[in-house]
Order: structure tokens, then C-alpha cells, then sequence
């Protein structure tokens, strides 16, 4: 699953350019026949303005959110996107400048103001990114563009119009919520967010959003917290990114890298600050795992601990047999792997790049086992009988459970990361398949599928080809777990048309289309399918 080739030419540089909006949909060229039973959108999220005026924006989770639209109807595509109206955008267009402080670039004020103006524009507080350049997803019957803050977006899948800006804040304790929610085949949506909890205390709350209302009343306002979930540290939580859900519990993964509270609330007061300059990493804490049940949501006050990593996205997570299954995405160590994705970083020459992610923490494909029935007179005794698992889970006299992972997939520098799995029908089952964006050095230049029971992997890859996150689709009617298509982007920058949309066979990674339009499509990191 590693990749086939190197990127000498750098063409991986267009993706991180600043692109246009359209004023109308474009049509593609199509190479093989779309499948029928797609007749829906495919719509992706990520950065499209770099710079604003004479000011770059530094991190790769910067630019202003722009939404992309492949839409499929009879048979062709066509090709449409459109800058989302957030304030942060909007103010910045206006005054021509970096206006809100984004994830890795400072808003300084503005400089036609006085002296004066500007010595107390640093003390009214902080002022949080409505930036949603991450993801979008439905709730009820409305669809929401997402960061990690407590702002999102409510936009037109259709039109691409931003509608509504809306405050989690006013209806459940939440500083913010993930971009990654888990939502079930009714259309409840589960999601996570750190919060003040009792005495004063950082922790995390568990957050449910209901389906559609029968009155058309919003479900955003029916939100409530389910469940807290204590942090490790009173005034440091951790950057939170994903959780795991299976049928019946709630896993959130504590990593080692923290968010400084007290950094944060005075960062905008300090010139220069931003939000990277708030994250620290706590060598000593290792990686904890909790554990909390969906109905009654009741947190479960057992300590399981692994040693430390990093992790942005779970993959999957299962009950069997008295235990939770555990898959995700790993970076090992305790140092934040954001500080490798710098614009500058990822703009270097080819061999630079390589030099960068030689040194920064290495990917890895995980699955951890947690006992669900635990006793602690069972000191040193591995607590997992899963036949078809290497993964541990050992006692220790303190009565933590010690976690040891079995490795699904591991490559030097380079990454299974951004998965998929067949969602609808197996998100929170026993499963065998997920698909990843493969990461060459942190450059995205292949497809991956793994068999998480046979370790067996499949990829798709083409010289100076950069594409995005692989999204499935069941095929209707069908029946093995892999019966569908993937759609992703591809940005191939030297070919005639730069970009495509791709769709392999899910089984084997084969291609059966693409539609390619005559523009650069610059990076996104994650979408949906909408039929």
C-alpha cells in the first residue's frame, strides 16, 4: 500500500492554490460510462483563498472555506463551486485583509485605526473562526458546513448559497464541536466537543442532535448532552478531532496533545498569536481511552491506557463478544502532527518535503481491544480473547488497563489516513473493508483499500496525480460489503483537463469513469454524497 512513486516535479504545489469561484456549473469530459444509480451530488469541502490582498494565510487549515459540487444527472456530470459566507470571509473580501484569526495565521488589527484603537482592539476577547473549511453534513432536513469551533455554517446543497451562521454554544455546553459527527440511519447525530464541567473543570461532552422534527421545528434546538467524559487535565483538554461510536458505546481517545486554556484566552491579547501557538504536547501522559454507554449515557470509570500518539480519524468501531473494537488512524508519539502541515512546508520542492517527514511522527494503521468486563484481581493477564486479534489489554496493580495494539497497516511515511468505510451499512458493525487517501510524505498521490481481517490491500495510483479523500457508495441491491463505487478528486496538473472526478470499483480499485474539468481544483478534505 506504500507509494509507487515520487513527485520530483511538484505539481502537488497547484493543490494549494488559491482558486476562483464559478458563476456557473462547468461541464466535464467523460472517459468510461457513469453508473445509473448515481444521480445525486458529490459535495467536498477545503481550503480556496490563500492570501488575502498582500496577506498569505500559513497553515493548511487557513484558507477560506470553499464547497465543491459534482452533480450527476442522466448520465453526466457537471462541475460547480462557490465560496461559503462566513464572517471570516466576507470581512476579509471587504477590508481587503486577514480579518479573524485563523487556525495558524494572526489578524492583526486594523492598521488605519489609531494607536489607540488598536492597543484595545487586542483586550475585547476572542474572537472564534467561523471558517467552515472542513466538512458538511446533514441535520434533519438541512445541511451544515463545519470547522471545529462552536460556529457552523447552514448552506443550499443545491445552489451552493450560504444560508444561516449558527452558535452551538446557545443550545448545549460545548466550546466547540468536530467536523467528524456520527450520524445514524434515522438521522440523530452524535457529536463531541470539550466544556467547562463540575467544579470548574475541563471535560467533554457527548452531544445528541434528533432527527427531522414531524412539527418542521429545528432539531438543533432539541440538542442535549448525553454523556461527560472527565479530562486528564483540569485546564488543558485535548485536541479532540473524531470519536468511535459502536452500537451500544461512546470510545473517545485522549491524546497527549493538549489545547492551553490559558494560552488560548490570551493569545489574541500577545501580537502574533494564534491557535498552533497554543498547542503543547504532555510527554508524560501516553494515550488514555474512555469508555461511556449511549443509553443510559453513562461514562464508564474504568482507566484503559496505551502509550502516546496522535490520531485525527477513526476508522471504525464494534462490540464483539464482551469487548470494543477499536480502528483507527495513528501518528506515533506526542507530538502534534499539525506543526508538520505548514503551507510552506508543503510548497517545498519534492526533496524537501521528504526531509520534513523524516523527522515528524510516523503513520500507522491501529486496532486496539478493550475489555468490557473487568476485574481487577486479574493483574497480568491479558484481558482480550478475540481469536482474531494480536491486540492486548493487560491489568496493572494500579488498575489501569495497559493497551498494546495490533497493526493493521504500517509504512514508512506513509499514511493510510482520511478513511472510509461502507458507512450506512456497517458503521459501528463487525467489518472488513475500509479506503483511505494515501499520503506520500504527507502529499496525497494514491487510493487504498485494507482488509482489516486479512491485512490484504488493494491501490489505485497514476504518476503526478493528487487525489482527495475516497468517498463510498452502495450500489443498490447490493449485497457483499464492497458492492459500491468510490468518488474522489484528482488533480493532475500537467494532463490537458487538470482535474477529475474519479470513480473506481470499490472491489478491486478499478476505474469505471472520469469526468474531467478544464480548472484546478485545490485541495479538499472531506465531503459527502448526497442522492
Amino acid at each position: 500500500m506504500v507509494s509507487r512513486f515520487e513527485h520530483p516535479a511538484g505539481g502537488y504545489k497547484k493543490i494549494f492554490e488559491t482558486a476562483e469561484e464559478l458563476a456557473e456549473p462547468l461541464p466535464t469530459t467523460i472517459t468510461g460510462r457513469i453508473p445509473s444509480f448515481l444521480r445525486g451530488s458529490l459535495l467536498r469541502l477545503g481550503p480556496g483563498l490563500f492570501e488575502v490582498g498582500d496577506e498569505p494565510f500559513y497553515h493548511l487549515f487557513d484558507g477560506q472555506a470553499l464547497m465543491h459540487k459534482f452533480d450527476f444527472k442522466n448520465g453526466q456530470v457537471t462541475y460547480f463551486r462557490k465560496f461559503v459566507r462566513t464572517d471570516a470571509y466576507v470581512r476579509a473580501i471587504t477590508e481587503k485583509r486577514v480579518v479573524i484569526t485563523e487556525f495558524g495565521t494572526f489578524a492583526y488589527p486594523d492598521p488605519c485605526k489609531n494607536i489607540f484603537s488598536r492597543f484595545f482592539s487586542y483586550f475585547k476577547g476572542v474572537e472564534v473562526t467561523d471558517n467552515c473549511l472542513v466538512n458538511i453534513y446533514p441535520v434533519g432536513e438541512d445541511f451544515y458546513a463545519v470547522t471545529e469551533t462552536n460556529f457552523i455554517t447552514k448552506v443550499n446543497p443545491d445552489t451552493l448559497e450560504t444560508l444561516k451562521k449558527v452558535d452551538m454554544c446557545n443550545y448545549v455546553n460545548v466550546n466547540g464541536v468536530t467536523a467528524h459527527p456520527h450520524i445514524e440511519r434515522d438521522g440523530t447525530v452524535y457529536n463531541i466537543g470539550n466544556c467547562m464541567g463540575k467544579g470548574a473543570t475541563l471535560a467533554y461532552n457527548i452531544v445528541r442532535i434528533p432527527p427531522a422534527q414531524k412539527d418542521k421545528s429545528d432539531p438543533i434546538e432539541k440538542s442535549k448532552v448525553v454523556v461527560q467524559i472527565p479530562s486528564a487535565e483540569r485546564f488543558k483538554p485535548s485536541y479532540v478531532h473524531s470519536f468511535g461510536m459502536s452500537e451500544n458505546h461512546f470510545v473517545f481517545v485522549e491524546t497527549p496533545v493538549k489545547i492551553n486554556l490559558l494560552k488560548f484566552l490570551s493569545a489574541w491579547s500577545v501580537r502574533g498569536s494564534n491557535y498552533m501557538d497554543c498547542f503543547e504536547s504532555n510527554e508524560s501522559q501516553g494515550t488514555l481511552f474512555h469508555i461511556a454507554t449511549k443509553n443510559p449515557g453513562e461514562y464508564v470509570n474504568h482507566k484503559f491506557k496505551g502509550a502516546a500518539i496522535g490520531m485525527f480519524h477513526h476508522i471504525n468501531t464494534y462490540e464483539d463478544e464482551g469487548f470494543v473494537v477499536v480502528d483507527l488512524c495513528a501518528w506515533k508519539g506526542f507530538e502534534f502532527v499539525y506543526n508538520y502541515l505548514w503551507l510552506a512546508n508543503l510548497r517545498e520542492n519534492w526533496e524537501e518535503v521528504k526531509k520534513a517527514a523524516m523527522i515528524a511522527p510516523q503513520p500507522e494503521v491501529r486496532r486496539y481491544v478493550i475489555p468490557l468486563d473487568v476485574h481487577k484481581e486479574e493483574q497480568g493477564k491479558n484481558l482480550v480473547s478475540l481469536p482474531y486479534s494480536t491486540a492486548t489489554a493487560v491489568m496493572h496493580a494500579d488498575g489501569t488497563v495497559w493497551l498494546e495494539p495490533e497493526v493493521l497497516f504500517s509504512g514508512p511515511r506513509q499514511a493510510f489516513e482520511f478513511p472510509q468505510i461502507n458507512y450506512e451499512r456497517f458503521c459501528g458493525k463487525n467489518y472488513t473493508f475500509a479506503y483511505g487517501l494515501g499520503l506520500n510524505h504527507f502529499i496525497p498521490d494514491r487510493i487504498c483499500k485494507l482488509n482489516v481481517r486479512t491485512k490484504e490491500t488493494w491501490v489505485w495510483q497514476e504518476p503526478d496525480s493528487y487525489p482527495s479523500e475516497p468517498l463510498f457508495v452502495q450500489t443498490p441491491g447490493g449485497v457483499d460489503e464492497d458492492d459500491g463505487v468510490l468518488l474522489t478528486i484528482v488533480v493532475a496538473p500537467g494532463s490537458h483537463r487538470p482535474s477529475y472526478l474519479l470513480i473506481l470499483n470499490a472491489k478491486d480499485l478499478s476505474e469505471i469513469a472520469r469526468a474531467e474539468v478544464d480548472c484546478v481544483i485545490p485541495v479538499t478534505f472531506h465531503g459527502m454524497y448526497k442522492p
